[in-house]
């Protein structure tokens, strides 16, 4: 009797779906405040946009969503014929725009609750019961006049309700803010969406705060800058000509970062998948601005024996490193140096004292997918500062397969009888490996 063939399994489905345990795990029970532009509400992926927070909610993170409305503004404003003209990307909101930007702003809420009610079968939002909260969470006081200009019924974020919020996320709803704030006395102002989500991610103290928009990320002359760090967000401001949105999403990451919120992600709301890839795969989507670097070099502990035999096992097979047990990696883990990104060890670096004067540098490895970069070359300049700081003049290095790494960073051949006794007693002439020195 023949059996019929099983169906295959799509691999690199699994391997990222096991993958992205770690990041469920991580994220489960956190708040993450999502803003998104009234482009975003007008794109074709919108509806699946919406299907991902749906996912997103399903995990147990707990989701503020703040949306602006633009374009749905100056498309009403037109047809209705009111002037609310723009100054330095600002809109000047007379009170006689004030219905009309309440009827834009109202359209887009009441479709974003109707896109995460919808439970129809054979759709991503089968069987999710999401219930979408939306009220006066926002105190708002009037911009003022600036540089002359009366902006009239254009406001600021003077306070949110961090407590009406806070247990709205803990029943499980989704909350939604829109551009729209309330003063105390009764009036509503028009307020910039990037200003409603900064002060609410402060506010709340979201663990991310996530800008959706046109572009993928923040770029560079073509080149996607995967991250960035408060000091790296006022250079690049001040030393480039930015168009709108992006100027004020390095503003609102680079605010967030130092009023406490880790980690500000400015991702693309038009890439089907961004918003998942950038939360559940260690390279992400976009552009990540966090208070922290995103990669780190220290000093390894007993809790990166795993990582590092994760690390150096291939390298051992090809015959590239000597073969070093979990035991011996346990003995000597304080003599590494480590490259950590999100958890995993991308890189290491040994340095073991020889005598008063010198170190052997051992062990230098970065993973295959991270070798285009400089992280061969940080983790060589961490070493040789330990090295100094210990007062020590003098490192050799033993390598079979990466002389001219070793040359182009200052080392030079010497013959093997230059080792210090005690590790030239120790030298394997099997493996016959040359032997480079630097002064330092």
């Amino acid at each position: 009797m023949t059996t019929s063939a099983m169906p295959q399994i799509n691999p690199e489905y699994v391997h990222w779906f096991r993958n992205s345990a770690p990041y469920i795990n991580t994220h489960r029970g956190k708040t993450f405040v999502i803003m998104f532009g009234g482009e975003a509400v007008n794109h074709e992926n919108f509806s699946t946009l919406i299907h991902d927070f749906a996912l997103l909610h399903s995990l147990g993170i707990k989701l503020v969503l703040v949306h602006g409305a633009r374009p749905q503004i100056e498309k009403n404003l037109e047809a209705a014929d009111i002037t609310s003209p723009l100054h330095q990307d600002i809109r000047v909101t007379p009170r006689v725009a004030m219905p009309t930007i309440l009827q834009s702003v109202g359209a887009i809420r009441l479709q974003i609750e109707a896109q995460l009610s919808m439970g129809l079968t054979n759709s991503p939002m089968y069987g999710s019961r999401i219930d979408a909260i939306s009220g006066n969470f926002v105190t708002a006081r009037p911009y003022g006049v600036r540089d002359g200009v009366d902006y009239q019924m254009t406001g600021e974020v003077r306070s949110i309700d961090v407590d009406a919020i806070k247990n709205n996320l803990l029943h499980e709803h989704i909350v939604i803010l829109g551009s729209m704030g309330y003063s105390a006395t009764g009036e509503v102002f028009n307020l910039l969406a990037e200003d409603v989500a900064l002060n609410a991610a402060v506010a709340l103290g979201a663990d991310k705060l996530i800008l959706l928009g046109e572009e993928t990320g923040i770029n560079d002359n073509g080149r996607l800058l995967r991250e960035m760090i408060p000091n790296e967000v006022d250079r690049f401001l001040r030393d480039r000509d930015l168009n709108c949105e992006i100027n004020y999403f390095l503003n609102c990451a680079g605010n967030a970062c130092r009023q406490g919120v880790h980690r500000t992600h400015i991702i693309s709301y038009a890439k089907n998948g961004a918003l998942l890839e950038e939360l559940f795969t260690r390279d992400g989507s976009g552009t990540l601005i966090s208070h922290d670097p995103y990669e780190e070099i220290r000093h390894a502990n007993i809790d990166d024996v795993v990582g590092l035999l994760e690390l150096l096992t291939p390298l051992e097979e090809q015959g590239i490193l000597v073969a070093r047990s979990r035991e011996h990696l346990e003995q000597e883990i304080e003599s590494y140096s480590v490259i950590e990104r999100d958890g995993m060890i991308l890189g290491c670096a040994a340095l073991h004292p020889l005598d008063d004067d010198s170190a052997e540098v051992a062990c230098v490895a970065v993973h295959s997918e991270y070798r285009n970069g400089s992280r061969g070359n940080d983790l060589l300049a961490f070493v040789e500062q330990q090295a100094r700081s210990h007062g020590l003049h003098k490192l050799f290095v033993l390598t079979t397969r990466t002389a001219h790494w070793f040359v182009e960073h200052g080392f030079s051949e010497v013959d093997a009888d230059t080792l210090p006794a005690a590790r030239r007693e120790k030298y394997n002439n099997d493996r016959n490996s040359k032997v480079f020195q630097k002064l330092l």
